[in-house]
């Protein structure tokens, strides 16, 4: 009976870890603008864990900016307004998907075409030694090939 309850105890456990760290006294009371600032949590980064979002994490700044995108949300900010804010005040790196827009296009392509310019300097390469002359493999002389005879025989 008890490896049941224990079971049951790890089973709650797990199937309560995927919720979010908002705390009771954070959420609103209109579930529209909840769920609004839900949304715009969900694509807001934590700044301490840098891979989750400030709806998952536990971390004092992630509460604080939960807060504060509530609080814009009950001035009247739109959705486009409180993430605007809050970028200006922490930067792109807030952003769980940075945009795409000046510089940062930079980054998005750095990888293709690098990952391209791979393909071309390796097809190079191999055409390259495809053509490359073949050095004849010269074979043993008589000597040589006597004494590796000799070798093998004793």
């Amino acid at each position: 009976m008890t490896v049941l309850r224990l079971w049951i105890s790890v089973l709650l456990m797990v199937l309560a870890a995927p919720l979010a760290a908002v705390e009771p006294d954070e959420m609103l009371d209109d579930p529209l603008l909840e769920k609004r600032a839900r949304h715009i949590s969900d694509g807001l980064r934590c700044l301490v864990c840098q891979n989750e979002s400030i709806d998952e994490s536990n971390a004092s700044l992630a509460k604080d900016l939960r807060i504060l995108v509530r609080e814009r949300l009950i001035e009247g900010d739109s959705d486009s307004e409180v993430v605007d804010y809050i970028v200006a005040r922490y930067g792109e790196f807030v952003l769980l998907q940075p945009t795409t827009g000046g510089w940062n296009w930079v980054l998005w392509a750095t990888g293709p075409i690098g990952f391209l310019l791979a393909l071309l300097i390796a097809a190079g390469y191999l055409r390259a030694r495809s053509k490359a002359p073949v050095k004849p493999v010269e074979g043993l002389s008589a000597e040589e090939q006597a004494r590796l005879d000799e070798i093998m025989k004793g």
